[in-house]
């Protein structure tokens, strides 16, 4: 069975840009006849085991339904052990020393490019390795790995913004506090799952490269990528809760139902729907390609559902 996917991070409840992410990656999994599953990546620091709940009952209250149980990333390290024992007996992992005013200065040095790494501990001699360890030490932190990578940049086709290059970078694998990074557990996990679909938003389609990459590393199929359009706020930049009443709680603060907030995203996409399972016949994936952000009008929200922000 192949899969599509949704893999929230509990670090806070869903707002609006991601609800509507979510709705699409599910709908587009349900009209391609894959099965869909729901996923925690809850090994970032910042996650909170009572936001996982929340996120997950807004996503039911939506309409949304999953395949088996949760997947929970904290519960699955063996699998990332062993392709992390994998990459390291292939000589493809070193470690890095760097912290990161190191890295904020080199981003900043005249060759320099803001998150891409510019291989500072990549070709250390053994001396300069052992100086390396010991400066982490005195500060009581340990190396992270790297990912020795033999590309500079790939490109990759997206459903939505079609070739999409990007950097593919030394990035890193396995963080100093020994949290295994975003982008391997991401890719192993996708393995893992027999995942074909991915749908996420556009702000992470430059860093794909790097998960394909990766991928092929570990001889893990590629999915089909939905990098979708992003929900912005009025002023143009990522909607976030910071921005006022783009939750499903804090909407209903304001009169807001389920049934309303989906409505919500519906138009956003042009539709007219007041079920899950509405949206999901409805939706054209093609127009999906033409669409630009959505700018949402906070003030608007908080006037009430009546007001038919959108």
């Amino acid at each position: 069975m192949e899969y599509g996917r949704y893999a929230p991070s509990p670090s806070g409840d869903l707002h609006l840009g991601n609800l509507r992410t979510a709705l699409l990656a599910w709908a587009l999994a349900r009209r391609s006849g894959r099965g869909f599953l729901m996923r925690v990546e809850d090994m970032d620091e910042r996650s909170r085991p009572q936001f996982q709940e929340r996120q997950l009952a807004d996503l039911r209250a939506l309409g949304l339904t999953w395949d088996g149980p949760v997947q929970i990333q904290s519960q699955r390290i063996g699998g990332y052990d062993a392709a992390f024992a994998s990459l390291r007996e292939r000589g493809l992992l070193y470690e890095c020393y760097c912290t990161r005013r190191d890295l904020a200065d080199a981003a900043r040095a005249p060759h320099g490019a803001p998150g891409v790494y510019p291989g500072t501990c990549r070709d250390l001699s053994a001396a300069g390795r052992r100086a390396g360890r010991a400066k982490l030490a005195a500060v009581g932190r340990q190396p992270a790995l790297r990912l020795r990578t033999e590309v500079k940049e790939l490109t990759i086709h997206d459903e939505v913004c079609g070739e999409v290059s990007g950097v593919v970078d030394d990035f890193v694998i396995r963080r100093g506090d020994g949290r295994y990074a975003y982008n391997f557990a991401s890719v192993v996990d996708d393995a893992l799952e027999h995942i074909t679909q991915v749908t996420r938003g556009a702000d992470l389609a430059p860093s794909t490269p790097r998960q394909v990459y990766l991928q092929r590393l570990l001889g893990a199929p590629t999915p089909e990528y939905w990098h979708v359009p992003m929900v912005l706020n009025r002023e143009g930049a990522r909607l976030a809760k910071r921005d006022g009443a783009v939750t499903m709680r804090a909407l209903a603060e304001y009169g807001w139902s389920p049934a309303d907030v989906l409505a919500l995203i519906g138009r956003s996409l042009g539709l007219e729907v007041r079920t899950a399972a509405d949206f999901a016949q409805q939706l054209d994936a093609r127009a999906l390609r033409r669409r630009g952000p959505w700018y949402v009008d906070v003030a608007a929200l908080e006037a009430g559902p009546d007001s038919r922000a959108s």
